[in-house]
């Protein structure tokens, strides 16, 4: 960076850059600024790892294996290399790299707007107002839980909860607990819940179905090694399509070789196709159920043959090849269940997470309320985001896949502030658009 940028005053409320969010992605930004001599500060609404805290169900334990627990200058150390952390552990790991980095968090400190300003940025909070050149959004991908809208069609006497809100099936009334979607989420809840006596069903709609190990090894292992978790964003077909992906059918335990819709249905949860409407207190699923399955079975095989073509190609020494049972699905799959006569008292609605932007006072957001960027650099000047899925790379939103991307938007970041010492470029969409040419060509 240029001395005349870096020698620049530091009053009180102006920094640099401004990071929101002091989960691992908003730490591991920290720790690459500060590598630079790069002015910053990190601001939290509620504690370090808030979300973690807050917004996770009790028996949670985290995707991905131990050994992948990374983060810049940061790794696990403890003696279960191949175990998954829970909810506890992992906070006291993104906790703990707090303290290792250093980083100058400002906790219990909500912004309220983040809007332009001539020469970078006025973020707004409840403890007072921050200027900044830059401003990296580091706030998370699944603050709020979707919720479609015909949840409003519930009869009347039904809960209806969020995972964020659901914790354990001690909180659940006495009777059947219908749970919308068969992602990882709605897979762990219907397993957690049935296990727990209740009468479970689940309604399914396109979902990733991949196993816990293979061949011996986590699947983890085998993405790594293949280099497919590595793919860049600007290499896959549709990055569209693959940042809307739903999360694979997995669940933090070596205890079962996959946790899928087999391994539900044989142990009592009923299977049914995507909830597509509820009238006069009877939901409505759609009969596509067979084909649905039969696309995720299609999915998980070229998985696995790829990974085995990959062992051949490298003569890997592993187990040898295995396939999993087809999905098992009724010749004629439930399309109507009356919720009264069928006792389901709660619902669940594992229909997915978006972020919140709702503090955003910039033109970058797209119809759907999602944020405009180019792997991470946000279509406004000195504006920038991490930790959504499919970033940079298809592992941009796990904890282990934080550093890479932040290391390049570092450095795109750093090359800005360069480039914008001794100019200013008004905030208008064209300008914002060509500052952000100009940068990427840096």
């Amino acid at each position: 960076m240029s001395d005349r940028f870096k020698n620049r005053s530091r009053s009180a409320g102006t920094r640099d850059v401004v990071v929101i969010g002091a989960g691992h992605a908003g730490l591991a930004a920290s720790y690459c600024l500060n590598e630079r001599a790069i002015d910053h500060v990190v601001l939290e609404r509620g504690e370090i790892a808030n979300s973690w805290r807050k917004e996770r169900w009790d028996s949670l334990q985290l995707l991905t294996p131990n050994w992948q627990s990374r983060l810049p200058g940061y790794g696990y150390s403890g003696d279960n290399p191949d175990g998954f952390m829970s909810m506890p552990e992992v906070i006291d790991f993104i906790a703990g790299y707090a303290r290792h980095s250093g980083a100058p968090v400002r906790t219990h400190t909500t912004v309220s707007s983040v809007r332009p300003e001539r020469g970078g940025y006025r973020i707004e909070t409840d403890q007072g107002t921050w200027q900044a050149r830059a401003v990296v959004i580091a706030s998370g991908a699944c603050n709020i839980a979707n919720k479609p809208r015909v949840a409003d069609d519930l009869p009347p006497g039904i809960r209806s909860l969020t995972p964020h809100d659901y914790r354990s099936p001690a909180q659940l009334e006495q009777g059947g607990v219908l749970v919308v979607g068969a992602s990882a989420t709605g897979l762990q809840l219907a397993d957690e819940i049935r296990r727990a006596g209740h009468e479970v069903v689940i309604a399914t709609g396109e979902h990733v179905r991949m196993p816990r190990r293979y061949r011996g090894h986590d699947i983890q292992f085998w993405l790594d090694r293949t280099g497919l978790i590595n793919q860049r964003y600007d290499e896959v077909d549709d990055v569209a399509r693959a940042r809307g992906l739903p999360s694979p059918q997995l669940i933090g335990s070596h205890d079962l070789p996959i946790l899928d819709l087999n391994r539900l249905s044989a142990n009592g949860v009923q299977i049914v196709g995507r909830l597509m409407g509820v009238r006069n207190g009877a939901a409505q699923f759609s009969g596509s159920l067979r084909n649905v399955c039969a696309l995720a079975d299609l999915k998980m095989n070229r998985l696995l043959d790829g990974i085995d073509e990959w062992v051949l190609r490298n003569s890997v020494l592993c187990d040898a090849p295995q396939r999993f049972d087809a999905t098992r699905v009724d010749e004629s799959p439930v399309l109507t269940l009356d919720l009264s006569k069928n006792n389901i008292q709660t619902v669940i609605w594992a229909t997915g997470f978006r972020p919140d932007y709702s503090w955003l006072d910039v033109p970058v957001l797209d119809r759907k309320g999602r944020i405009r960027h180019d792997g991470g650099v946000v279509d406004a000047p000195g504006m920038y985001v991490l930790g959504l899925p499919v970033l940079r790379r298809r592992k941009s939103s796990f904890i282990h896949g934080i550093e890479d991307d932040v290391r390049d938007i570092t450095e795109h970041l750093a090359n800005y502030l360069d480039d914008l010492s001794g100019r200013t470029y008004p905030f208008t969409r064209n300008a914002a658009a060509g500052a952000c040419a100009r940068t990427a060509a840096a």
